[in-house]
């Protein structure tokens, strides 16, 4: 059993290449019950700022899971500042003993630091990572990703940078231009349904935004942006193993 958590793809890929089937979070999450077992439980998804986005945390923290084996597949793009140790210590703190814990680079989503176009050309090795990952957890592999001093730097120093920042910026960071023709999209990829079309225009609204960027990247007309800026405002980004279409099926929450 295998759950994951997507905006642009990336872990809904990496979920695919451990489990055929896995399981949305944003759809498993509204199911009556809460309570899985099977012989071993997962979880992918990505990281933001170095933890899990606030859904899986809510996921984690509200489930029940009866399992020998309890892992969890953390997919980012540049430093993954110790996130694996942040997400032991999450599911901990969620009377959960992870046995497997490992991170996975890929392609960094993040609008205001990377150009979309230039990340698409790098080679991160992915899918020999992958498949090596793969083997771990089919082999019931117990293994925690190692965390360095340089891993600790990097998350505090983010710690420090974002401490500056208003409580709430997170929730304002998506705005929609001009552009927009109301087709929908934005709201079918949102995984929290934070964007809506209302009078023929999406409308961002904030509080439970996960900061996916899921309806920037998937907006066939560019006209959702960022209200900071951007490194390539003309450049998006889906995995290319994925379809537009399992998206909307992943995080769908209303129907237009």
């Amino acid at each position: 059993m295998l759950f994951y958590f997507t905006g642009t793809g990336n872990s809904l890929y990496a979920a695919r290449g451990i489990e055929r089937d896995p399981v949305s979070i944003p759809q498993a999450i509204h199911q009556r019950s809460l309570d899985f077992t099977a012989d071993a439980i997962g979880v992918v998804c990505p990281i933001y700022g170095h933890e899990v986005p606030s859904m899986v945390r809510e996921f984690l923290q509200e489930s029940k899971f009866h399992t020998d084996y309890f892992y969890m597949v953390l997919t980012y793009g540049n430093r993954h500042g110790g996130a694996a140790g942040l997400a032991q210590k999450l599911c901990q703190d969620c009377g959960i003993q992870p046995s497997y814990i490992n991170v996975l680079m890929m392609v960094d989503n993040w609008l205001p630091s990377f150009d979309m176009d230039e990340q698409k050309r790098l080679d991160k090795g992915v899918d020999a990572h992958l498949k090596q990952i793969a083997a771990d957890i089919a082999a019931r592999k117990r293994w925690i990703a190692p965390v360095t001093d340089a891993d600790r730097a990097a998350h505090q120093e983010f710690l420090a940078r974002t401490s500056r920042m208003p409580a709430d910026a997170w929730q304002h960071l998506i705005q929609v231009t001009d552009r927009c023709v109301g087709c929908g999209i934005c709201q079918m990829v949102c995984p929290s349904g934070s964007i809506r079309v209302e009078d023929g225009k999406a409308v961002h609204i904030p509080g439970n935004c996960q900061t996916c960027l899921a309806c920037v990247h998937n907006c066939p007309e560019n006209a959702i942006g960022l209200t900071v800026p951007e490194k390539n405002p003309n450049a998006r980004y889906r995995n290319e193993h994925i379809k537009l279409a399992e998206l909307i099926n992943a995080n769908r929450q209303v129907s237009l």
